[in-house]
């Protein structure tokens, strides 16, 4: 597995004073993306959190989520969460270490007192004595909050004093990719009041037999939920129950808690869901692979995107269009941009491989931030896509109108056929997931070559008429 060494700087640890005004958090900014460019400690925001312990409680769910491995516990990660500034909220996103739940803790303008909110994406610094500190809000404490440097340190302080280097594997950024591509499919399942939300989460099992991962489904059953033996029609997928611990932190601050997924077919396999609970000003978050074991970064979701040169130049052109929006609308971008909606859409799919937009279930709406790491490697090191461009590179596909051969590497010979837009293929990886984890190399193959030669007949058709 590739993997490379993350390192972060930051000016201070942050940490959680006391001052004659009441508490004050201070968080340390890395290196970040702003409109002004690249900022070595960007500052996006001082001012008053409305609800200091529900906000407390929140961030460091996210805290404990980045730090958390749910599968093969015994091996241990820790990775500072994100905080993207949106010009009217403050986003703090993390993703476990195994990479099978992404958390995010959105503070809305409700949840923010004073102090204008900047613009720009970095890492964090959520330490240990911060945690315990941050674990004893009071109720009524007022809370400062800033995020970056203090005013006159941006100036004044002299490189950083604190500097972490973290691995980071390359499944660990597919898996953060996927998680936008797969979150956009979901929509609202059910709502559940507070006391509801807390009755079924607290009855939910830590774990299944010998403290394995387990799969359940749940149904809406009046003001709550119901579990049920397999996915039937409106059924949402609970994969490993025991990784909405996080959930735990922020339980008796709830205000209801949504259940998102996708549509499901009777008998469908296991499906990623996200369990978001409400609190006053904020919204807290997980997102859950299909399963423990095996996380987002094998789920194929991404693959379609990064297969033609058209989706990647569509992408450079809104990429350019972005200013992290809260809440990216399709309709202005596709206005903007002269593309289709349907090409915006196609196009923030791509630019959510490389971490430049995120997906909000709550608002149904992809949002703007650039994460602080070289995400083009989910692109260069993704392994079914170099295996489709070299065999796209070897001739080894043939066309024939709705059927395409591939010749793999072993010399076997592969079909791929088209129904209602979808590619099948006769190879084992088909036959395993039919199409639940993306694309195989063959389809994938097949679809990079059908699309360049439409583009070639598109071309010869308007050089035609242009003679």
């Amino acid at each position: 597995m590739t993997r490379s060494l993350q390192a972060v700087a930051y000016r201070r640890p942050s940490v959680l004073e006391s001052a004659a005004s009441g508490q004050r958090l201070g968080l340390e900014t890395s290196r970040g993306a702003t409109p002004a460019g690249a900022v070595a400690h960007p500052r996006f925001f001082a001012g008053f959190l409305t609800s200091p312990q529900k906000a407390s409680a929140a961030l460091l769910a996210v805290a404990d989520v980045a730090a958390a491995r749910y599968f093969q516990p015994q091996l241990r990660a820790s990775l500072d969460p994100v905080v993207t500034a949106g010009g009217d909220r403050l986003r703090f996103e993390s993703f476990s270490g195994c990479g099978g739940v992404y958390a995010r803790m959105d503070v809305l303008e409700a949840g923010l007192d004073g102090g204008e909110v900047g613009h720009g994406t970095t890492n964090v610094d959520v330490n240990d004595p911060l945690r315990e500190a941050l674990s004893r809000i009071g109720a009524d404490d007022p809370l400062h909050l800033r995020v970056g440097p203090e005013e006159l340190a941006v100036t004044t302080l002299d490189g950083p004093v604190v500097e972490k280097k973290v691995p980071l594997p390359d499944r660990w950024l597919r898996g953060f990719a996927e998680a936008q591509v797969i979150a956009a499919g979901f929509d609202l399942r059910a709502e559940l009041d507070a006391a509801e939300a807390v009755r079924f989460l607290r009855a939910l099992p830590r774990g299944g037999r010998s403290g394995a991962p387990g799969l359940r489904w749940v149904v809406p059953s009046g003001r709550s939920l119901r579990p049920t033996t397999r996915a039937v029609p409106g059924a949402v997928c609970l994969p490993g129950p025991e990784r909405l611990v996080a959930l735990q932190r922020v339980l008796r601050h709830a205000t209801a808690l949504r259940v998102y997924g996708p549509a499901l077919a009777p008998g469908a396999a296991a499906t990623a869901s996200a369990w978001e609970v409400l609190l006053p000003g904020m919204r807290l978050t997980l997102t859950l692979s299909p399963d423990a074991s095996r996380g987002f970064s094998g789920e194929g979701g991404v693959l379609d995107a990064l297969a033609t040169d058209e989706d990647a130049e569509d992408a450079e052109l809104v990429s350019v269009l972005l200013a992290w929006e809260p809440r990216i609308d399709i309709a202005d971008l596709a206005a903007a941009s002269g593309l289709t909606a349907e090409r915006v859409r196609a196009a923030l799919v791509r630019l959510g491989t490389s971490g430049r937009v995120g997906y909000d279930t709550a608002e149904a709406a992809y949002f703007h931030r650039e994460l602080p790491y070289d995400a083009e490697r989910v692109e260069r090191h993704n392994p079914r896509l170099r295996s489709a461009r070299a065999l796209v590179a070897a001739g080894a596909v043939a066309l024939d109108g709705a059927i395409g051969t591939v010749t793999a590497e072993d010399g076997h010979v592969h079909r791929v056929r088209e129904e209602a837009g979808v590619l099948s293929c006769s190879c084992l990886w088909w036959a395993k997931y039919r199409g639940g984890r993306g694309p195989c190399k063959h389809a994938l193959a097949v679809r990079m070559v059908r699309r360049g030669a439409g583009e070639a007949r598109e071309t010869v058709r308007i050089d035609g008429g242009a003679r």
